[in-house]
């Protein structure tokens, strides 16, 4: 039996993988109501493939609690935010969780940690708490860090299709949880030690945050100068060891906006390549209300109502908000006292801010200046509608006439 612990993003779709796949689970969360809807029958966001997967999963038997159960494997996929102040990690729920563990978990129970953390955190913070309850880790309690590596928009087909990362302090230990994943995941999946686990995956997504960076900082010289730099970054992808990303409004999510503070704050004046890819990135936001204040006064419009954002999600086709570009330029106008911007999100169904509509064409009749901040297939769709408007795109998949981009 394996207890999968927080039932969020991470944790629900994976427990439904090895439900699905004739492994006995019980999923947990602490949140009484997200529980009691998954014991009702129905999801609790919107991902592709998931609605399928939960009805197998249930098919199987897999159960939902708010309580941990006394088992002998527990997954641990619950948030580890970070301080903004510190950059440091907040391995709060973590550590809640693996306390929690250690009240009902049986002699020998294997506790995998699928969270992200930063290096050391198991070694600082996790294996404390399994010895002040009188327990030796590796011959009472075993620990493994195994961190997810998956992406809303595609979080099937990458649980099943992913290379994985198994870190532990005993190879068998290793082994026994390799096994566990491979009843579900067809990619490779690497058993080595934890620290090198727990680094890997930061290092990961901040080279991904890095290289983002850099178009970013390409798309600033290029405005200044005059240049496309969709044009420039098109030819240079043309060199066979050149592969720049795309530049956008800024970035988002759980993974590459946060992962790359862990190297920052725990190893201050030594990550200064990744200090620096943040800053760029975190100011993508302003640079935005940057260039709707040009193109404003380009067009002689005086009336900040009359500017809609397209988007309230971190990334397209998804309902997930976390660290949202969108969210962080609203929080800047916020901090000059200026009034918020239209907003809309055919994903975003709950009122998250001030001016929220939900309905596109409403949305379309009450502003003269629509910002693309997210790319969902519904507006590529329906391109059209925007012919008569002012356009800025930062997500480069407007072609209309006249289009402002980055």
């Amino acid at each position: 039996m394996v207890n999968v612990v927080g039932l969020g993003y991470i944790g629900l779709p994976t427990a439904l993988m090895l439900a699905s796949h004739g492994v006995d689970v019980v999923g947990t969360d602490y949140d009484k109501e997200l529980a009691a809807t998954l014991k009702s029958g129905k999801t609790t966001f919107e991902e592709e493939g998931l609605d399928d997967l939960f009805n197998a999963a249930v098919e199987k038997g897999i159960e939902f609690s708010s309580e941990y159960i006394a088992t002998d494997v527990y997954i641990v996929a619950v948030p580890t935010p970070y301080d903004k102040v510190s950059k440091k990690i907040d391995a709060s729920y973590v550590l809640a969780a693996v306390k929690s563990i250690m009240e009902v978990c049986t002699e020998g129970a294997t506790i995998v940690i699928e969270s992200t953390v930063a290096p050391g955190t198991i070694d600082k913070f996790i294996r404390p708490i399994i010895e002040a309850n009188g327990c030796k880790v590796g011959q009472d309690i075993n620990l493994v860090h195994a961190p997810e590596r998956i992406i809303p928009g595609n979080m099937v087909y990458e649980l099943k299709h992913n290379s994985r990362t198994i870190g532990a302090d005993d190879k068998a230990v290793g082994k026994k949880i390799k096994e566990l994943y491979s009843t579900f995941c067809h990619g490779d999946i690497v058993v080595t030690d934890i620290r090198t686990a727990e680094m890997t995956k930061v290092v990961e997504n901040t080279f991904r945050d890095i290289n983002i960076a850099f178009a970013n900082e390409l798309t600033k010289i290029c405005r200044l100068d005059d240049m496309d730099v969709y044009e420039i970054i098109r030819i240079a992808n043309m060199h066979p060891r050149v592969n720049i990303l795309q530049p956008g409004p800024g970035v988002g999510g759980h993974c590459i906006s946060v992962d790359p503070w862990f190297l920052v704050g725990d190893y201050p004046g030594l990550a200064n390549i990744v200090l620096a890819a943040r800053k760029i990135n975190d100011s993508m936001p302003e640079f935005v209300l940057k260039r709707v204040h040009d193109i404003m006064k380009e067009k002689s419009m005086t009336d900040l109502t009359r500017v809609g954002l397209y988007g309230l999600t971190y990334k397209e086709n998804v309902d997930d908000i976390r660290e949202s570009p969108s969210l962080q330029l609203l929080e800047r106008m916020k901090m000059h006292l200026a009034p918020g911007l239209k907003v809309y999100d055919p994903f975003v169904k709950q009122s998250l801010v001030e001016n929220q509509y939900y309905d596109f064409d409403k949305f379309l009749a009450e502003v003269d200046l629509v910002v693309i901040m997210v790319s969902h297939d519904e507006i590529k769709e329906q391109m059209n509608k925007l012919k008569d408007k002012i356009v800025l795109d930062t997500k480069n998949i407007c072609f209309n006439e006249g289009t402002y981009k980055l």
